[in-house]
């Protein structure tokens, strides 16, 4: 596997300083703990504030990248403030959940102090990916004094229809995944050295207060107030800051930049390319940019306001990625950047495919074509959001295909450069009163192989609404759109295009309470073709590179791997994940940090009631002596009605245990 570490840059404009614990007061007295970079001679010579507000721990959670970043954008003039939110890593209070209203006041209220500081020239920015983009996005609308621009990364603006939890109405596999992982993520305590002998009651309370947050993602099941809350899509003319939003096509959250750029009045710009789950001066695959410069770009343009003609760079810039044979994990993804000036785009027009008898873009479907998959096609899907440089990306999809009904076009005379959201509008009956539908569009190489290219869920029950969703009647018929996600993907003449559409997509969605059978009477695909060819790269960035990188000693390596096994005597299809981030001392102040996971997600292909889910975390720190390990697990099955779940929480120091806590919750089924 190649490198992914940016190319070593400390030769800095000025010098800088680090504080590794800031405390900042909040108005009710909490105290938040902050790492500060920012230049020596700050004090004389002002500098615009760029804030990190995260759950994830700066003393050891997000060390890796932000050694390469904040001291970077440090020594071009800026103090970068990553702070630990409320109830995490070094600071003080309890933690609730995600986004929450206190979450994002806490952001505003460090805004306030930091612009107030001595060293501020009065002008603050906020930048994030995952968490951190989302909360940059939340904050930029509720419009706090002195902010001015954002950086967005693999974020949302809907919470409900974009996130982690829900897509298209269908329950994602990964909303109980990342509920297990924030149990887990949590359950560390503060660092001694930080916030001194007080350190073992911040973390008895913590873990005492710890939020079941199984239990109130997977009870809200439609798009509510809860979820509304943090959608920003909700009021696009909120956001008045200049927004900066970057994504990868290999990463869950690919649809947002498309958003943002299409619906905000606020200077923004887009960029996607061929990453994961990463800052993209360190993702893979490759090619990675020069984050960093075009984040100065940004920053110096609208927090110092340097004319650099920031706000004259292409609308959106992506990679438009070449067809590849398929592959759990590459390190390169061929391709070209493309720019377009405006978004939508005028080189962009939509091309409509008839859905034939099992052929597409030729005549209409003639004789109704049922569909009705086991309940385990999906296993060539690849994770949510890609993470850790491994097994984590689609596969060869001929397994899957075969568990579908596809719908196969003509051998193309000519390139065909895909870019946009393709959308397949459907007419079809059910047999049952819930059933979903995932749809793949792939790519047919000549080799034999079957390459993913965008797919998209729905939950019929939500065809017509999120907010108020419907039972099917079965026997009607009805009319669905189900939405692509967004992508830029080339096939080359000699290739065909495929449409695979199942009535499962397991572990990716939740299966429906009852296999059904949905009936296809008639359906088009709407494709977004690009009809500017590019042969070369129609934009550029600079090459990637960061401060010195984190000063380290390996423990144990990381690991990652991912199998699938069939029960012979009961016809059960297991996938089991694991993946260990390896444990690692930082060489400056001593902690040691690490964590393993292991998924085991099964179902019995005829039983789509027999889905279950079981993922146990562990995390081990401590310094010298000291030690201390927890570990989360937790449980998911169903039955037609109900949902449940149990978890637990073990923390032991020095393999003495401190605390143990069950959970176990029956949640009402809801149109899921």
């Amino acid at each position: 596997m190649a490198s992914f570490m940016p190319e070593t840059d400390t030769q800095f404009a000025r010098e800088i300083v680090e504080i590794a614990d800031q405390p900042i007061i909040m108005p009710d007295g909490c105290r938040l703990s902050a790492r500060i970079w920012m230049p020596k001679d700050a004090a004389s010579d002002p500098v615009p504030v760029i804030l990190e507000h995260l759950p994830y721990r700066k003393r050891d959670g997000t060390i890796v990248r932000d050694s390469l970043t904040h001291p970077w954008m440090a020594g071009q003039g800026y103090a970068c403030i990553r702070v630990d939110m409320r109830g995490n890593g070094d600071s003080d209070g309890l933690m609730q959940d995600e986004y929450t209203p206190q979450e994002l006041k806490d952001a505003c209220n460090v805004i306030a102090w930091a612009i107030a500081q001595p060293w501020c020239s009065g002008t603050a920015g906020m930048m994030g990916i995952s968490w951190g983009g989302f909360n940059s996005l939340q904050v930029a609308a509720l419009r706090p004094p002195g902010l001015k621009a954002i950086i967005t990364i693999c974020s949302t603006v809907d919470r409900f229809a974009d996130d982690i939890h829900f897509k298209g109405g269908c329950l994602l596999g990964e909303n109980f995944g990342w509920a297990a992982n924030m149990l887990s993520y949590s359950s560390r305590p503060p660092d001694p050295l930080l916030v001194g002998d007080r350190w073992r009651q911040m973390w008895l309370d913590r873990l005492e207060a710890m939020p079941f947050l199984a239990r109130e993602w997977l009870s809200r099941q439609t798009r509510d107030a809860y979820w509304k809350h943090g959608s920003v899509c909700e009021d696009f003319g909120a956001i008045e800051a200049a927004v900066l939003s970057i994504g990868g096509w290999h990463d869950g959250y690919r649809n947002t930049i498309s958003h943002l750029v299409e619906n905000l009045d606020a200077p923004v710009k887009g960029i996607v390319g061929p990453w994961i789950h990463k800052y993209p001066h360190y993702a893979g695959p490759e090619p990675r940019i020069g984050f960093l410069q075009e984040a100065r770009r940004w920053w110096d343009r609208w927090l110092k306001g340097t004319e650099n003609g920031a706000e004259a760079l292409p609308a959106y810039r992506a990679w438009l990625m070449d067809s590849i044979a398929p592959a759990r994990w590459v390190d390169e993804r061929p391709g070209r950047w493309i720019a377009e000036a405006e978004w939508p785009s005028p080189n962009v027009v939509i091309t409509q495919l008839p859905l034939g008898d099992h052929t597409l873009g030729a005549d209409a479907i003639s004789t109704a074509i049922p569909v009705n998959s086991p309940a385990d096609c999906g296993s060539q899907a690849g994770e949510y959001f890609p993470f850790a440089y491994g097994p984590e990306l689609p596969d060869e999809q001929t397994p899957d295909d075969l568990r579908s009904v596809c719908f196969d076009g003509a051998v193309l005379g000519e390139p065909l450069d895909i870019v946009g959201a393709p959308e397949l509008l459907i007419r079809a009956r059910s047999d049952k009163p819930m059933a979903q539908l995932a749809v793949r569009l792939c790519d047919l190489r000549p080799d034999g192989s079957s390459a993913l290219i965008t797919m998209g869920v729905l939950n019929l029950t939500h065809r017509l609404s999120s907010e108020a969703p419907e039972l099917l009647a079965p026997g009607e018929a009805f009319d669905a759109t189900v939405t692509l996600d967004q992508i830029a993907y080339r096939i080359p003449a000699g290739h065909r295009l495929r449409i695979a559409v199942s009535t499962a997509y397991w572990p990716f969605i939740w299966p429906s309470p009852e296999r059904a059978m949905v009936t296809l009477e008639a359906g088009s695909l709407a494709l977004p073709r690009r009809t500017r060819h590019a042969d070369a790269d129609e934009c550029s960035f600079e090459k990637p590179v960061g401060a010195a990188p984190w000063r380290h000693e390996n423990l144990r390596p990381s690991a990652s791997t991912r199998t699938s096994e069939t029960d012979p005597a009961t016809g059960v299809v297991t996938t089991t994940i694991f993946n260990d981030a390896g444990e690692n001392r930082d060489l400056k102040h001593g902690l040691i940090s690490g964590s393993t996971t292991q998924e085991r997600w099964s179902i019995d292909p005829g039983d789509p009631l027999s889905a279950s889910a079981h993922i146990s975390w562990e995390q081990t720190g401590g310094r010298d002596a000291w030690r201390t390990h927890t570990i989360a697990e937790m449980e998911m099955r169903c039955d037609k009605d109900w949902f449940h779940v149990t978890g637990r929480l073990v923390a032991t120091e020095d393999d003495a245990t401190v605390f143990d806590k069950d959970w176990q919750e029956r949640i009402a089924r809801r149109f899921v």
